[in-house]
């Protein structure tokens, strides 16, 4: 098993799950993070630390989307261990419904740059 980000960190992109990783299995794209299924230790201490509830366990009904989401961009994107300051509009963001189709950005982040 491992954790995944969904949909509701886009355009939120809240950083308090990165700190308190402890295999730094989280990476930064342009307007989400995704966590690495294959480096997730499955210990579950990221998930009451996102701001906008959206990390969820892979076994919860219905989230292979976001396991394959978060399995396809966290190779292809920087690694993110610190904390940063969420986007201005972040909490505007929060709980909107259905990002994915037409907010979602493959690009990357800038990671711990």
């Amino acid at each position: 098993m491992t954790f995944v980000v969904t949909d509701n960190c886009i355009k939120c992109k809240y950083t308090d799950c990165v700190e308190v990783c402890p295999v730094d299995c989280f990476y930064e794209g342009e307007n989400m993070l995704v966590i690495h299924p294959d480096e997730c230790i499955d210990c579950g201490v990221c998930e009451p630390e996102c701001p906008a509830d959206a990390i969820r366990p892979d076994t919860a009904p219905g989230l292979e989307k976001w396991l394959e989401v978060n399995a396809k961009f966290a190779p292809l994107w920087p690694n993110i261990t610190m904390k940063k300051d969420p986007p201005a509009d972040a909490e505007e963001w929060d709980g909107v419904a259905d990002k994915y189709a037409g907010h979602f950005s493959p690009e990357p982040g800038a990671g711990d740059e």
